[in-house]
């Protein structure tokens, strides 16, 4: 599949290994994985942080395949979800905004201009895609409003 913003295809890059269940040498119980997993939300992390710590220090190589759902399921089921709005479309937003202050100030920077076209483009086109499902459906993304979303 081709870039968004670009002409390029690109194919490499790591892949997640095939087999569905936990490997043997994991020693972290489904039960332990979950409470993981609260006690990290409780602390304002989000799902790719949580999931990255449970990679890098509890060497949990895949929580889908040790418990059965992925970490956001879990968060929704026991409602300690820290965002109330998607992660992806958060992290659109803050990159949008840290732009944008930097436009304020190098306001000449024509390559920042492009950049933020692009990343509004991202932001507009995921809006349109979880309008409805995890947004309301009158949810528009507007920058000024946007930047209170995210502080």
């Amino acid at each position: 599949m081709a870039r968004m913003h670009s002409r390029r295809r690109g194919t490499s890059g790591s892949k997640k290994p095939v087999t569905k269940t936990a490997p043997s040498w994991v020693e972290v119980s489904k039960e332990d994985a979950i409470e993981l997993v609260l006690k990290l939300a409780k602390e304002g992390k989000a799902a790719a942080e949580i999931g990255l710590i449970l990679r890098d220090a509890h060497g949990i190589p895949s929580f889908k395949n040790l418990v059965g759902k992925t970490i956001s399921q879990i968060l929704e089921e026991k409602k300690a979800s820290p965002n109330k709005y998607p992660d992806d479309l958060i992290d659109l937003i803050r990159r949008a905004v840290r732009i944008r202050t930097h436009l304020r100030q190098q306001n000449r920077d024509k390559l920042n201009k492009f950049t933020l076209a692009k990343t509004e483009s991202k932001i507009r086109r995921l809006v349109k895609y979880y309008r409805g499902r995890k947004l309301p459906e009158d949810w528009k993304y507007e920058p000024e409003k946007a930047a209170l979303l995210v502080k």
